[in-house]
Formats: C-alpha cells, sequence, structure tokens
C-alpha cells in the first residue's frame, strides 16, 4: 500500500459548498459585463430607518435614566459628549445632553480635569469662556501642527497692544484707544473684527455717538480664559522677573509708537486725565454748535430782510421803467 501526499480538491461540482456546474468565462459570456448604467432608470429606496422617538418627549426618560448611573459611568458620558462637541459647552448645555444632574456634571467635570490636565495627558480639559472643552497639551502642539501642517497664530506687536487695551477698558471707544497708543487704530480694530476678536458693544451717550468696543467669546477661547475676570493683573505684569519680561519683549518685537502703552494703563491717574479731556472735548463741541445755530438764525434773519425789501423809488431826473 503506497501512502501518497493529500490533497484538497475540494467537493465535486454541482454539490453545497463546491464550484457551480459553469466557470466565470461561461457566466460572463451570457450575462455580459456589469455596468452601472443599468440603474440608471431605477429608483432608489429608503434603506434607514426613523429617527426614533422625539427627543422632547424622551427627555425625562433619559433624565430617569441618568440618576440610575455610577460616578464612573456619568464621567465616562461627559467625556464623549465633550469629545463631539465643537465649541465650549457649559453646565447647563451637558445637562439638557445628558439629563445628569448639575451638581452631578459640575463634580465629575472637577474630577475630569484633574486626570486630563497639562503635562499628563495628551488630552486636556480646559474650562474656556464659560464652558468646558477638551484641548490638545501644549507640550504637544509642535507636533500636531505639524501633523495639521498649520502655522502658529500669532499677533502683530500694535494688534496684542490695541486688544490688550480693548480687553482692560472695555467698553471703550476708538478714540481712548488711540489716545493711549497715540496712533491711529481703525485698521486694527478692523482687522480684530475680521478674527472675530474684538465686536461692536453699542455707542456711547455723548456728542457724536461713537461706537464703543469690547471682547468676544472667540477671544476667550483664543487665549484659553474662563472669562474676563482670569485675565492677568497689570500688578502681575509688573512683578515678572526681569528674565520674564525679556522673554515677552522678545516674542512680541516693538513697533513705532507702542512704547508706554503698559505704563499708561497702569497709570492710576490716566483714566482722570482721559475723562477730564473727554469733558473738555464735550464742552467745546457743545460750544461749537451754539455757534452753528447762532450762525444759522443770522444766515435766515438776513435772507428774510433781502426777499422783503420794498423797491427804492426813482430818483429825480431818472429814466422811469421801460414799457414792455
Amino acid at each position: 500500500m503506497t501512502i501518497g501526499r493529500k490533497t484538497d480538491k475540494g467537493p465535486p461540482p454541482g454539490t453545497p459548498g463546491g464550484p457551480g456546474p459553469f466557470s466565470e468565462d461561461e457566466i460572463a459570456a451570457v450575462t455580459g459585463p456589469g455596468d452601472a448604467s443599468d440603474l440608471d432608470e431605477v429608483e432608489a429606496i429608503a434603506i434607514e430607518e426613523d429617527a426614533g422617538p422625539d427627543l422632547e418627549t424622551s427627555f425625562e426618560k433619559l433624565v430617569q435614566k441618568s440618576r440610575r448611573l455610577s460616578e464612573d459611568r456619568i464621567r465616562t458620558v461627559l467625556q464623549s459628549v465633550l469629545f463631539v462637541a465643537d465649541k465650549p459647552l457649559t453646565v447647563d448645555q451637558l445637562y439638557e445632553s445628558t439629563g445628569i444632574d448639575r451638581e452631578l456634571i459640575a463634580k465629575a467635570l472637577n474630577q475630569i480635569s484633574g486626570l486630563h490636565r497639562d503635562g499628563v495627558n495628551g488630552i486636556v480639559l480646559h474650562e474656556v469662556a464659560d464652558g468646558w472643552q477638551f484641548r490638545t497639551d501644549p507640550h504637544s502642539a509642535e507636533y500636531v501642527r505639524r501633523y495639521l501642517r498649520v502655522k502658529p497664530q500669532r499677533l502683530t506687536r500694535a494688534a496684542v497692544e490695541t486688544l490688550a487695551i480693548i480687553a482692560y477698558r472695555q467698553p471703550v471707544t476708538r478714540p481712548e484707544v488711540e489716545d493711549i497708543r497715540g496712533v491711529d487704530c481703525g485698521a486694527v480694530i478692523k482687522a480684530l473684527m475680521d478674527r472675530k476678536l474684538v465686536k461692536i458693544l453699542g455707542k456711547k451717550e455723548e456728542v457724536g455717538r461713537p461706537i464703543l468696543y469690547g471682547t468676544t467669546r472667540e477671544f476667550l477661547e483664543f487665549f484659553a480664559l474662563k472669562d474676563l475676570a482670569s485675565l492677568p493683573t497689570l500688578r502681575e505684569f509688573h512683578e515678572l522677573t526681569q528674565e520674564h519680561r525679556e522673554i515677552v519683549e522678545k516674542e512680541v518685537a516693538p513697533v513705532p509708537g507702542a512704547a508706554g502703552t503698559v505704563e499708561a494703563l497702569s497709570d492710576p491717574g490716566f483714566q482722570k486725565r482721559l475723562d477730564k479731556n473727554a469733558a473738555a472735548s464735550e464742552a467745546a463741541l457743545e460750544k461749537l454748535e451754539e455757534a452753528i445755530e447762532a450762525a444759522e438764525k443770522t444766515q435766515k434773519a438776513t435772507s428774510g430782510l433781502l426777499t422783503n425789501t420794498p423797491p427804492k423809488p426813482p430818483e429825480a431826473g431818472s429814466p422811469g421803467p421801460k414799457p414792455e
């Protein structure tokens, strides 16, 4: 008995699981090549199911379900919602999305921020613009920018100074900003508005009704600030060491006419001088308006006398009016 190598030929044709009775070439010769244009005249049917119950009516059920969640499960739910959000979410927005009690949300957010913090995790939970948002670790910024192939966003010295004045003095008018910087700031303010870092808050109740400017929500997101109260104080800036001062000056190159901006902002008597100048300007404008009104009245009275003056009688020996 000869023992040979076993070969796997598979089941015979026509049996279940085996090859069909016709080859692929024979099938292609009968059916022809497949063409997507065969479906041009066919109307597609709906293959997606209904969206399900209405979100408004199912919120109460979601609240009941959320009450049975453990603390660990609450943290995972909040992380999932924050991960897909493209903007910072407030506690109220998280409550509307999850139905979890607000106190439990605030507690879980503090726990998550402790786990996802700078230097520990690549994903950091920041409290910005009165909300919460997942961001990449600042220490990994160089690698993230290289992957995304984007340049770091930097502001010019003029833009930083103008933005600082608006942030610390808001609501503030353009003349007040220019009085501090000593140069025209119209183009810079317009550029900051295009970047959505500055917005119009209204008009000041004074002569001329100048426009009032202030910072936006995007400003808080751009600088990773919780709110305006999180801005560093001018005292903190002055308490910087000489080493840190040199870093600040190196990062932001000086421009003509920009010297003394911080000193002017921190000077307690500057606001008094600014208010005094504003009051003097208002008084001068009021006098100018009174002079213009007096001139208009004089002009009206003069024009009335000229139009109502009777014709003078002809002098003796002068010819009378020519007959028509």
